[in-house]
């Protein structure tokens, strides 16, 4: 199976506070690839890394054969053409029309006469069960259909590669399952590579094709989640199973609390 992402001993800092140390990952053609680990550890910054919004302090990140932080302008812009990205708030314009939200980067990036963009426009829109909800605005949706409706613009220029970033937050059991669904469903029918940042073990592991755990700024472990979840290391266990007690603390590095109280 061929890669259509290669990072390479990825390193990052942030405010003198290493984020990445050394990150190495393969992102399978064709496969739902899922990058998870405790909040804080980095996740929504790997996805920024690849499409080329930060550049890494040292490393490499490879796209369909491209290093993204050694293009031009142009090249970038292209590339990223390739890339759809689902936001975690959905990140929809609220003066435009659910319509005009998906038919939004087809404006941009085509020229497509509007008869055309109408027509691909409806096609996502059914793909993600919303065609009858065309001239709604954003603040009249659900935060479940306003995800799929994020989904469907992400979609739109039919992309090879697309990011999930927190795909099930805030969302309720109805919406979850039809958002696992979705996800599933269309990396199958449009042949996706695809990438899902969480930290909902559960739900994740449902569709998930290989998983990737990231915790102090390195991989920590990889596999299938059933591998994952058999696995005896005491990091990997905590997390995959929900474990309060662990390696990774409840509380942030502190003074004893006497100094903090009797003083």
């Amino acid at each position: 199976m061929t890669s259509i992402i290669e990072i390479r001993e990825l390193c990052f800092e942030r405010d003198e506070r290493s984020i990445f140390d050394g990150v190495n990952l393969n992102i399978e053609r064709g496969k739902i690839t899922a990058i998870m680990g405790p909040s804080g550890t980095g996740k929504t910054t790997l996805l920024r890394m690849i499409a080329g919004q930060l550049r890494p302090d040292q490393g490499s990140v490879w796209v369909d054969g491209e290093n993204i932080h050694g293009l031009n302008r142009r090249s970038l812009f292209n590339l990223r053409r390739k890339m759809g990205m689902l936001f975690q708030s959905g990140a929809l314009f609220t003066d435009m029309t659910v319509y005009e939200n998906v038919a939004f980067p087809l404006r941009v990036h085509t020229d497509l006469p509007s008869s055309y963009i109408r027509d691909l426009v409806l096609m996502k829109l059914q793909a993600v069960g919303l065609r009858g909800a065309r001239e709604l605005m954003p603040s009249q949706l659900s935060g479940g259909m306003a995800r799929r409706v994020a989904l469907a613009r992400a979609i739109i220029l039919d992309p090879q590669i697309i990011m999930y970033d927190e795909p099930f937050a805030g969302q309720d059991p109805i919406s979850m399952g039809v958002v696992l669904k979705l996800i599933k469903s269309l990396n199958e029918t449009m042949g996706l590579s695809s990438i899902i940042v969480s930290h909902d073990v559960h739900e994740t592991a449902q569709i998930a094709d290989k998983i990737y755990l990231l915790a102090e700024g390195k991989i920590i472990d990889q596999g299938t989640p059933g591998e994952l979840l058999s696995k005896k290391e005491p990091r990997v266990q905590q997390f995959m199973k929900g474990l309060p007690d662990g390696p990774v603390k409840f509380h942030y590095p502190a003074e004893d609390i006497e100094a903090d109280f009797f003083y």
